[in-house]
């Protein structure tokens, strides 16, 4: 029987702190830079919707090759609305993963994923992106260490076990450097196939 780390409830408690953390700010401009990416906050906070409707297709589906996206990009969206949007893919993500066997496998470039491989990187996306857009808006942000530590030990195995689990997540994300450990570069990348597969070699893509 497949031992569960993450659970489709984190999807929903993830998308719940990223809407607190950036309402206050849905009325300024989005234009500018997410943290350190290249993309726009508007543009990030688009693409966590794109990401969640993407994994639920993939494991609705079944899918064994990567499938067309059903949503993208409306202009006209305010991004009150868009935030909002957020917690609907996360909850969309959340009852596909909760009605999915164990068993059930969906496409994504790191490898076939499970349900629980999609919830973690479900909450990466949120969580990640939150941070992102957050800097850009002088908001400080801290993801519960909890949620951190549960994606941790599902996504992303080779992670150090001890430290604040939030700033080891963002090591993870290739966002910032822990002691005795560099940044990671762009490549970095996370095991969304089932747990008990894990070879114990560091993901990272091609």
């Amino acid at each position: 029987m497949a031992t569960h780390i993450v659970t489709p409830d984190d999807l929903n408690f993830a998308a719940s702190q990223l809407v607190t953390t950036l309402s206050p700010v849905s009325d300024k401009d989005w234009a500018i830079p997410a943290g350190d990416l290249e993309w726009s906050s508007r543009y990030t906070l688009d693409h966590t919707v794109n990401a969640l409707a993407n994994y639920a297709t993939h494991l609705a589906t079944r899918s064994p090759a990567r499938r067309p996206r059903f949503r993208d990009t409306i202009d006209q969206q305010p991004e009150s609305d868009l935030l909002l949007s957020v917690e609907t893919g996360a909850a969309i993500l959340a009852e596909v993963c909760r009605s999915a066997p164990d068993d059930a496998r969906g496409f994504h470039s790191a490898g076939m994923a499970d349900w629980s491989g999609f919830v973690g990187m479900g909450c990466t996306e949120i969580l990640i992106h939150t941070d992102d857009i957050a800097r850009s808006f002088d908001i400080e942000f801290n993801a519960d260490p909890l949620l951190c530590r549960r994606v941790l030990d599902r996504i992303f195995p080779w992670a150090p076990a001890e430290g604040d689990a939030w700033q080891v997540l963002r090591w993870a994300a290739g966002r910032t450097e822990l002691p005795e450990m560099p940044k990671l570069d762009p490549k970095w990348s996370w095991h969304c196939a089932p747990r008990d597969d894990w070879d114990g070699t560091i993901n990272r893509r091609d």
